[in-house]
């Protein structure tokens, strides 16, 4: 099943779900499945709330209500750059449940190269050591899907978007993953795709962004989804982020008041 399947999120939501090991590099929780019901099946990641620990700058809700919420929200852009994801109960109590991804080799994203600027069709992200005193040039693809996910996280407010987060697969469609950490009321965004930042948004993002300005009024279909996800504070700056980002027309540049790269980067 891919996850452009129309019932791939009635399988996650409704299945039965049997654990078949642990993701160990995950921080927190995290369990690979599979989800069965009738004759389909597919394979899933299960985070129970359970298996979460405490993040002091992220009181409120739960990691797993956050990741449905970023799911929701990008389902709303029309982009669909996260796998299905619902809130669900599981073997360990309520978790989220999202569709496994399967990657396609080959699909360079990130690089480290010599020089001060990107060859074409790169974009600089900035300076990194790479050990006995030399430093190399961190870059992304200039790819249209990392793009549309540079402005999903600066919707969402995406406090860890690593490089081992971008899914890239032999169908095409490139999915984010792991957005726990979003949301945030203060302004968090940390991200490898800083590539665009300054450079005016196209036409395309400005067109979904007054989209979601729509669907986050208050009686908006995406307001009411979000409510029972996260905090109503939470939701009013969603609202303030889409609403600035078409005040200014540009994607947004790193701040001063944290490290605006996540570590490690992958």
């Amino acid at each position: 099943m891919t996850a452009t399947d129309p019932a791939a999120a009635e399988l996650l939501a409704r299945g039965e779900l049997t654990v078949r090991g642990r993701i160990r590099e995950a921080s927190n929780a995290a369990l690979y499945c599979t989800v069965t019901l009738g004759d389909r099946e597919a394979a899933c990641v299960y985070k129970p709330v359970a298996g979460e620990r405490p993040l002091w700058d992220f009181p409120d809700g739960t990691l797993a209500g956050r990741e449905v919420a970023a799911y929701e929200v990008s389902r709303a852009t029309g982009w669909d750059l996260v796998p299905p994801t619902v809130l669900r109960d599981g073997p360990y109590g309520e978790g989220m449940c999202q569709l496994w991804i399967e990657t396609a080799p080959g699909d360079e994203l990130l690089a480290l190269v010599d020089g001060e600027e990107p060859e074409p069709g790169w974009k600089a992200i900035g300076f990194a050591e790479v050990g006995e005193g030399r430093t190399a040039l961190l870059v992304h693809a200039d790819d249209d899907r990392l793009r549309r996910l540079s402005v999903l996280d600066a919707v969402i407010n995406n406090a860890d978007r690593k490089g081992g987060h971008l899914l890239p697969t032999a169908e095409g469609p490139l999915y984010g993953i792991d957005h726990g950490v979003t949301f945030n009321t203060e302004n968090k965004l940390r991200t490898l795709l800083w590539g665009w930042a300054g450079e005016p948004l196209t036409g395309e993002a400005l067109d979904v962004l007054k989209t979601l300005r729509e669907a986050l009024a208050a009686s908006g279909p995406l307001t009411t989804v979000l409510t029972s996800l996260i905090t109503p504070a939470e939701i009013e700056a969603t609202r303030a982020r889409v609403e600035t980002l078409l005040t200014t027309g540009t994607h947004p540049e790193p701040g001063t008041g944290w490290p605006a790269i996540p570590w490690p980067p992958v």
